[in-house]
């Protein structure tokens, strides 16, 4: 973490979370403290559509936890989010990918330490960042190859929302938390 992100003002409020909202992030498994919630308060009704939106990419989903934050934490890579990158870093540890290969993804394409799945998931990621969202024939095949067409819209909404969050935290100048 650079001390620059760390030490920047947030171009909005750090607002408290509202208490129906933060009981809504605590149901869903999340944690309501952060200062990304704390400035999206500055508009509760987007906030809660946000909230619903990205929870329901972390559990609602048939594809792999581990597939989903292996293609975020590629996209934080990508994008120089840090705050992405801490807050993910500690959700894939949690759903028990290794720190070996947390730190081998910027070789995920040489790497053994990634299965098929895996690889075709963050060749989409780095499609939808580098590409602007124009994937080639050969990466759609690859998809519906490995994924169901469920799985597929899942991938491609998992990595569209997580190219949008760090866009959103460089805007605002979310700070990382302490």
């Amino acid at each position: 973490m650079s001390e620059e992100d760390n030490n920047r003002q947030p171009r909005l409020p750090l607002k408290d979370v509202p208490a129906e909202i933060q009981q809504k992030i605590v149901n869903l498994g999340g944690n309501p403290n952060l200062n990304l919630y704390k400035v999206l308060s500055n508009n509760t009704t987007l906030l809660s559509s946000w909230i619903d939106l990205a929870y329901s990419l972390r559990n609602n989903c048939t594809t792999s936890r581990q597939v989903r934050e292996l293609m975020i934490l590629r996209g934080a890579q990508l994008c120089n989010s840090e705050y992405e990158w801490f807050q993910h870093e500690k959700m894939a540890k949690q759903c028990g990918i290794s720190k070996e290969k947390i730190d081998s993804i910027n070789e995920w394409q040489t790497s053994s330490l990634f299965d098929e799945k895996e690889k075709i998931a963050i060749e989409l990621m780095e499609s939808l960042i580098q590409d602007k969202g124009k994937m080639s024939v050969q990466l759609d095949e690859k998809l519906k190859k490995k994924f169901t067409e469920a799985e597929y819209i899942e991938l491609i909404l998992t990595g569209s929302f997580y190219t949008m969050v760090p866009t959103l935290l460089e805007a605002l100048q979310v700070p990382i938390e302490n």
